[in-house]
């Protein structure tokens, strides 16, 4: 009983001598390494067993010169764990690293921003046989008021420039339009150039004295009446209206004058050929009162004889103007 209890007393100082003595002498190797959770618990003094029978057992097992058996070793999971850490810092450093080296560029073939221009510049061909313009400094807009002013300086003459140049014109036409009765009157025409058709009506009779010639349609293509006279016998407008043609020369007719019309709803046109040469009163685009003054008879284009040619037409159409007159003349 003395001695149980005195080497209970001592077995536990053997016991680690022991197995600190077994570690040395039996190191582990790298693939049989646990971690250190297992080492600390491997160097910690053994618990003691309230029996001395436990203890004994294993203080014959040392000095038997076998190891005592090792706990199970736990899972390897620090391999595994450090293979997938190398893994991500893997990744990070290649999402870092590869846009940088996809913009990096060798030394060799660094650009200045004028070539990465040139590169995306846009081109122009121009054909060989087009031709260069010299702009104008005056083909641009004032932009000052000092030229604003100047513009408008120039405008302001030039509108004077052709106010002038109408007026000169008009004076021009005036004078002709003298000099033209002038000459009717040393050709021995008549001086009552004002004298107007009597009557009150919408139509009146072109010419006073005259005898009845060709009709319509007689001796071939013929769209109108002749009414014969002598030459510079006045004519007059048969109906108001607008002038449209006034001709020196008018094919066939010669000199000769037509006149548009607006009669009982109806578009209406008389013409009055073979007049003398300058006796026009009117021109064309003049308005005209019925019974105007519009010329003097004469033997002009294809006419052997003094007398007036006379036609109507009636919404484009050729109608008897001999029968028109008697029907609506007064």
């Amino acid at each position: 009983m003395l001695t149980s209890r005195c080497f209970g007393a001592e077995a536990p100082e053997e016991l680690l001598a022991d197995d600190f003595d077994s570690l040395a002498r039996n190191p582990r190797s790298d693939e049989t390494r646990v971690t250190r959770r297992d080492a600390r618990e491997r160097t910690s003094p053994p618990p003691v067993v309230k029996r001395g029978t436990a203890v004994v057992s294993r203080h014959k097992a040392v000095s038997a010169g076998r190891a005592p058996s090792a706990p199970p070793a736990r899972r390897k999971t620090k391999p595994l764990r450090s293979l997938i850490v190398l893994t991500m810092v893997g990744g990070l450093i290649a999402t870092v690293a590869l846009p940088a080296y996809g913009a990096w560029r060798p030394t060799e073939d660094a650009v200045t921003l004028q070539q990465v221009a040139a590169d995306d510049a846009q081109s122009l061909l121009v054909s060989s046989d087009s031709t260069s313009a010299d702009l104008a400094r005056d083909s641009y807009s004032a932009t000052t008021p000092e030229e604003i002013a100047k513009k408008k300086a120039e405008e302001a003459a030039a509108a004077a420039a052709a106010a002038a140049a109408a007026a000169a014109a008009a004076a021009a036409e005036a004078a002709a339009e003298r000099a033209r009765q002038t000459t009717n009157v040393a050709a021995g025409l008549p001086l009552n150039i004002a004298l107007v058709s009597p009557g009150s009506g919408e139509v009146r009779w072109p010419i006073l004295n005259f005898t009845l010639g060709r009709g319509l349609w007689d001796s071939g293509y013929h769209q109108g009446v002749d009414l014969l006279a002598s030459c510079g016998e006045p004519l007059y407008a048969a109906a108001a209206g607008n002038v449209s043609v006034s001709q020196e020369s008018y094919g066939g007719y010669g000199v000769a004058v037509s006149i548009d019309h607006q009669l009982g709803g109806q578009s209406v046109n008389t013409l009055y050929g073979h007049m003398t040469y300058g006796s026009r009163q009117v021109s064309a685009g003049q308005y005209v009162e019925a019974g105007q003054l519009i010329g003097l008879v004469g033997s002009t284009g294809s006419s052997t004889a003094c007398h007036v040619h006379f036609e109507v037409h009636i919404n484009g159409g050729v109608v008897d103007p001999w029968a028109w007159l008697q029907a609506n003349a007064g």
